[in-house]
């Protein structure tokens, strides 16, 4: 039996080192693939030699590479496209944790209204037409995004804890709450902007168009950090997802595990959010498809999640920039191929559930 047992976990881990290995090469495929698509059609041998001239001991790749593709990969493609990586990994990975921790299929990353909070700040930017000075006048709109995340975040924690004492329940309320009062005041920006409400619901429906490394700076280091906490706190993750009572007999603690998990992933949608707008279904979907092909372990399904998402992005954005003679927000294909699929993925589970 403990042969047995043993034979089974060594396949399973091979399984998922193969999956891991195909999804990497996958995002390394399309990462090279879609940076050359475009109005100049770049190869992926030259991409992959203009990327490696970067480095310091990279230098004679660099030999006979036409300026101009260089200029457009280097200043507007590659921002662009790994900003994609970092925004699908951090929505999948921060959904991931969301439904784990409040075992509810339907959880996505804007459960707690991070995304309402962005979208206000964001808003707010447009409307008042701030712009913070030097440098950090490109990241105006994002940096206010950011804040409005964080500010709402804040104000669902506030409202959520009562005696001391943080219920999931609660911030699920409170989430809905919050959310409603800033829609309502998003709304009433819009009637009030005139001119100006084009530039917010452009904002609203999520795109990567405009995005450079100032912004790849802003979002990296909190969704690379939210990502190592929340696979760090896997373990814990799964025991919870058992229930509260047997994970207290287990020696967790589960009120600071579950306050940190909800904390860091959404300060990982929150930077995502600033930095792209509202791009929907990733993180409720991705989720869904890695634990098809690896089960409910969290400490598997978190990284591939990221994984996941990073490939899903990459694409719909190729997808957006290159499907029509003008540009789609990414946001909305998203949610135009996420909501059939996510029914069509729905029904096939409910059908499995009744018989």
């Amino acid at each position: 039996m403990h042969n047995e047992l043993h034979l089974y976990h060594q396949k399973k881990k091979k399984k998922n080192l193969l999956i891991f290995t195909v999804m990497g090469g996958l995002l390394v495929l399309a990462c090279l693939f879609f940076t050359g698509l475009g109005f100049i059609n770049i190869p992926p041998g030259e991409i992959a030699r203009l990327i490696w001239s970067v480095f310091p001991f990279g230098g004679e790749a660099a030999a006979g590479i036409d300026e101009v593709h260089r200029a457009v990969l280097l200043d507007v493609r590659l921002p662009r496209i790994v900003i994609a990586v970092i925004v699908g990994a951090g929505l999948a990975s921060a959904g991931a944790v969301f439904q784990g921790l409040l075992m509810n299929p339907l959880a996505d990353p804007y459960t707690l209204g991070v995304s309402t909070g962005a979208a206000f700040g964001a808003s707010s930017a447009i409307f008042f037409a701030v712009s913070l000075p030097g440098p950090l006048g490109v990241l105006t709109i994002p940096l206010f995004a950011l804040a409005g995340a964080l500010l709402a975040l804040g104000a669902v924690y506030k409202v959520a804890l009562i005696n001391q004492t943080l219920a999931v329940t609660n911030l699920i309320l409170a989430g809905v709450i919050i959310s409603a009062i800033l829609s309502a005041a998003i709304s009433f920006l819009k009637s009030m902007a005139g001119e100006g409400v084009g530039a917010m619901v452009f904002w609203l429906m999520g795109s990567f168009s405009a995005r450079g490394w100032s912004h790849v700076l802003l979002c990296l280091p909190p969704v690379l950090l939210g990502i190592s906490i929340c696979c760090y706190y896997a373990d814990d993750l799964n025991i919870l997802s058992l229930g509260i009572r047997p994970a207290r007999q287990l020696g967790v603690n589960d009120r600071l595990v579950t306050t940190i998990l909800l904390i860091t992933s959404s300060l990982i949608t929150a930077a995502c959010v600033a930095v792209a707008g509202i791009i929907g279904f990733v993180g409720l979907i991705v989720p869904h498809l890695m634990r098809l092909l690896v089960g409910p372990d969290h400490r598997v399904l978190i990284p591939l999640s990221a994984l996941g998402g990073a490939v899903l992005m990459t694409a719909a954005d190729a997808l957006a920039k290159n499907l029509l003679s003008g540009e789609i927000p990414v946001g909305i294909l998203t949610t135009l191929l996420g909501g059939p699929f996510f029914c069509y993925i729905f029904r096939i589970k409910a059908k499995k559930q009744v018989y």
